[in-house]
């Protein structure tokens, strides 16, 4: 009973880790609450080809300050160099910060805590480079493929 117990606790952590919460945003004046997906989704089809300006912060992957599985996105892959978080825009998307990072391309592949709704935070190899790079206010660039 007992392996059978943990076998099944795990497959419902995993169960309810590959699920995404559903999000809620406060009404915008529409007369209905949009989950933050399709908030994303709008955005992002009305951003192609365009420019926002964000406050650019940076992470890494220490539990502190993500949670306790550090080395796995919010879209489940692995976290690596060029990875982004943001609220704003889904899975997928891909981003420029040309006046910290010139023409490196990002890929939106976590989230962040939902009350940043005007950031975006690039991964880190280590706590001391997350650090290090700060909080800046600068321009992102939607890239359009396609």
């Amino acid at each position: 009973m007992g392996k059978r117990f943990i076998i099944i606790s795990l497959l419902g952590i995993l169960s309810f880790l590959a699920t995404p919460a559903p999000a809620v945003t406060p009404d915008r004046g529409f007369g209905f609450k949009q989950s933050a997906v399709s908030i994303a989704h709008a955005a992002t089809e009305d951003m192609k080809n365009q420019t926002k300006k964000v406050w650019v912060t940076a992470y890494s992957s220490t539990p502190e300050e993500t949670d306790d599985t550090p080395f796995i996105t919010a879209s489940m892959t692995k976290v690596r160099d060029g990875i982004i978080a943001t609220n704003f825009l889904p899975f997928g998307t891909k981003v420029m910060i040309p006046k910290l990072f010139g023409k490196k391309i990002f890929v939106v592949e976590d989230r962040m805590h939902e009350r940043k709704t005007n950031f975006v935070d690039v991964w880190m190899p280590t706590k001391e480079d997350a650090i290090e790079f700060g909080i800046t206010y600068a321009e992102i660039v939607v890239i359009h493929e396609g």
